[in-house]
């Protein structure tokens, strides 16, 4: 089953590589569907929540996460911050009386703003938000390249 979000990416691409990531992401799909949802919360540097990658974490097996507080993940992003930006300013920016904080599931990401839209590279970021969402579930080895798990 293919997201409606994903539907114009997928239009006009040879079949072999439709087909390619389609099985990807059925990869995904399958796995997730015995999983529970799991609260997520995005931040700008400035802790201001928002609503970035809302189909990809839904795809993955995340929900959207208003409430700071009952978030299981917090997934640290801004366009244009590097991963070294966001390492430098996100430490002051914790509290510790968030649960994602005491259960160093924080994680900083840096999805390049500048970077072409494709169908590949939204299948990428799925298949990172699921490896992030659900860790020993899913291995796809782009930890430390775009983003990185953070300990408090």
């Amino acid at each position: 089953m293919q997201m409606s979000f994903l539907n114009d990416l997928f239009i006009g691409l040879d079949a072999t590589i439709r087909e390619d990531l389609q099985e990807r992401l059925d990869i995904v799909e399958h796995k997730i569907k015995f999983m529970e949802k799991v609260p997520v919360a995005v931040l700008d540097v400035s802790n201001t929540p928002g609503y970035y990658f809302t189909e990809e974490i839904a795809f993955a097996g995340g929900m959207i996460e208003a409430d700071i507080m009952s978030a299981v993940f917090i997934i640290y992003y801004q366009p244009e911050k590097t991963l070294t930006d966001l390492m430098r300013e996100v430490p002051s920016m914790l509290s510790a009386d968030w649960q994602a904080v005491n259960n160093n599931r924080i994680i900083l990401l840096n999805d390049d703003v500048n970077r072409e839209k494709s169908a590949e590279n939204v299948v990428s970021l799925i298949e990172d938000m699921a490896e992030m969402l659900h860790p020993g579930s899913f291995i796809f080895g782009h930890e430390g390249d775009k983003w990185i798990r953070f300990g408090a």
